[in-house]
């Protein structure tokens, strides 16, 4: 089975690779993207959605559909990175290190823990003692770090980002808080439930402004049509639906970025990683 798959494979690469041939070079200014796709969004784009960002608005808008299923392909990554690796029969042993004197503690009973505090800390099997000046630098940045992620995200349609970048950005700041000081404190501070509400939630608002703007009387995702809903100048309206969106992509994306990361390096026990 694993020798048929790999000639298969290498077969789909082969021709992958033979079809790139027939493409226009790189920048050809006569290729059919630049001699009438590319003028006509460079020339209506604000004039139909009043979104100063081009990219933004061909993305959300122009090929919306498009994105709303990347962004449920990336949700469908999360959930199958989730039934593939998370491990609920794997017996959880806790490791603490007592902090005035160092002692390492190995607890075998997964029901009995101790509280985390100035006198006892998370550890793993393969332990590393604390950086003092990693945990305090990381701690100093993470929030200005999810502050700018916010930004971008909210800035997405007037300037450069949006919700793919501001997820990453987010979704970083957590893997940054869980190198520092430990998975253990990534996970307490943000429960796997809530990770797996939050990637659903993020897909949800997608394709429930797309249900809401039929509802309303038009297309799907026709952002126009939310006018009555939503304050401000009417040429704006596309650009505000626009934002909705981006949200929604932002939160799946860092939810996603994240049950990923920690199901990887705990081989989904969730117990301990990098």
């Amino acid at each position: 089975m694993r020798i048929l798959a790999f000639i298969v494979v290498c077969l789909t690469g082969a021709l992958l690779l033979y079809g790139t041939g027939e493409f226009p070079d790189w920048g050809d200014p006569d290729s059919p993207a630049s001699l009438h796709v590319a003028a006509y969004y460079i020339e209506k784009t604000y004039e139909e959605t009043h979104a100063p960002n081009f990219v933004t608005a061909v993305v959300t808008d122009y090929r919306g559909f498009d994105t709303m299923f990347e962004t449920a392909v990336i949700f469908t990554a999360g959930l199958g990175c989730f039934l593939l690796l998370r491990d609920f029969r794997g017996k959880k042993e806790h490791y603490y290190h007592h902090i005035p004197t160092g002692v390492i503690l190995h607890i075998k009973d997964e029901k009995k823990s101790l509280t985390v505090g100035k006198e006892f800390g998370y550890m793993d099997k393969e332990w590393v003692p604390p950086d003092l000046i990693n945990k305090t630098v990381c701690r100093i940045l993470i929030p200005f770090i999810q502050i700018y992620a916010l930004y971008v995200v909210a800035h997405g349609d007037y300037s450069p980002g949006g919700g793919f970048q501001g997820g990453v950005i987010f979704g970083s700041s957590l893997i940054l808080l869980a190198i520092s000081y430990d998975l253990k404190t990534l996970v307490k501070r943000i429960k796997e439930r809530l990770l797996g509400i939050l990637a659903a939630l993020g897909v949800l608002i997608y394709a429930g402004t797309g249900v809401l703007c039929l509802l309303m009387g038009g297309n799907f995702l026709d952002y126009g049509k939310l006018a009555p809903l939503l304050p401000g100048h009417e040429d704006h309206i596309r650009a505000y639906g626009m934002l909705v969106v981006e949200i929604g992509v932002g939160i799946a994306v860092m939810a996603v970025m994240t049950i990923i990361y920690i199901n990887i390096v705990s081989e989904g026990r969730h117990d301990e990683g990098l």
